[in-house]
């Protein structure tokens, strides 16, 4: 578990997290853990008398009410659920992670000719150092803009293998249903009109999408593949590998284990959606834990409103007993990342 003591730290300028983790040497200390308030890495799985929500999509865009009160509790207690009768068949979704495991299976040449700028977020790699405090995650990714279409840079998209651009074509298609019916759904469970929320996102909605490969770790005790933190987004879902978990959530200061049911999807809450809720609903603060053993691989899809857009609490939400709790904030997205990277918490920026 350890991985081997007789082997010294090397700096990620010399070598990749790839490289380090086929030789089996010890990450240097950019990768370590710091001390704080959500360090510990010890987790526990959620109790059978309370665990992670488990919603029917089919059932909740229907107006099942008891799934409407099941979504509001999900998201003012845990910040996420799991979504089983989404609609997207269990091969599509294996087809899904297969078209990522080939890319992140080619060798590195072929990889690296997607690679993100120097100063930008888009492509294939790591994400930007912005601190010389940044913790940096084990783990390599190719983030990617979906919507709106014309703002697509085809140059990061991968062509071999040859179905990843149609497969995630549909794959945004499919998930961009699903987002859609779950903003409506979230306003009915609140007493609200429909497009209570959907409204502020614009006509322009961002869709984004990260595919995460988490390579094994010789030091997962003192590593991370994703340092804790909460999605900018509206909301996420999120597609986990079929086998290995890694997913963790913060709740009442302990870490739980999210466990795999291969053919769900997590979906999580992310910081914009709680300020348009006026904090009623909670955005969920998340890890990825490391394995010394097995390679691990995820998809998340990301939304936000339209980069022009300013968002804030719904005014159905405030009155004199729930004062309002957060300003008006444009371009949230850039001051999340900002945040993330030097470990401070975006949403307290956002605070009156």
């Amino acid at each position: 578990m350890a991985g081997n003591p007789g082997a010294t730290a090397v700096s990620p300028q010399a070598q990749s997290v790839e490289e380090m983790s086929i030789k089996g040497n010890v990450p240097p200390p950019q990768y370590f853990l710091k001390e704080n308030a959500i360090h510990p890495l010890d987790s526990h799985l959620p109790s059978d008398s309370d665990p992670i929500p488990i919603i029917d999509i089919s059932l909740l865009l229907s107006g099942e009410e008891e799934e409407l009160q099941k979504l509001k509790s999900a998201f003012t207690s845990w910040g996420c659920f799991q979504a089983v009768g989404h609609g997207i068949s269990s091969s599509f979704l294996d087809k899904v992670r297969e078209v990522g495991k080939q890319f992140f299976a080619l060798p590195a040449e072929e990889r690296e000719k997607y690679s993100r700028a120097a100063d930008g977020i888009e492509g294939y790699g790591n994400d930007p150092i912005l601190s010389e405090n940044q913790v940096l995650d084990w783990s390599y990714r190719l983030f990617l803009r979906l919507l709106p279409l014309d703002q697509r840079k085809l140059q990061f998209w991968p062509e071999n293998p040859t179905e990843f651009r149609e497969v995630l074509d549909e794959y945004c298609r499919k998930v961009r249903i699903i987002m859609d019916g779950l903003f409506k759904a979230m306003a009915k469970s609140l007493n609200l009109i429909e497009d209570s929320f959907s409204s502020q996102f614009g006509e322009r909605v961002v869709m984004q999408t990260r595919f995460n490969f988490y390579i094994s770790c010789p030091r997962p005790d003192l590593v991370l593949g994703v340092k804790p933190h909460s999605d900018r987004s509206g909301i996420t879902v999120l597609l986990q590998d079929k086998e290995v978990e890694g997913l963790q959530i913060l709740r009442d200061g302990k870490w739980f284990r999210v466990p795999v049911i291969p053919h769900a999807l997590v979906v999580n809450l992310g910081d914009q959606m709680q300020i348009m809720s006026n904090g009623i609903f909670k955005s969920v603060i998340h890890r990825v834990v490391t394995n010394s053993e097995r390679m691990r691989i995820s998809v998340a899809m990301f939304n936000e409103p339209g980069e022009d857009k300013e968002i804030g609490p719904v005014e159905g939400l405030i009155d004199e007993n729930r004062p309002r709790l957060y300003k008006n904030v444009k371009n949230y997205a850039s001051l999340n990342f900002e945040c993330f990277q030097k470990g401070l918490v975006p949403l307290e920026s956002a605070k009156i």
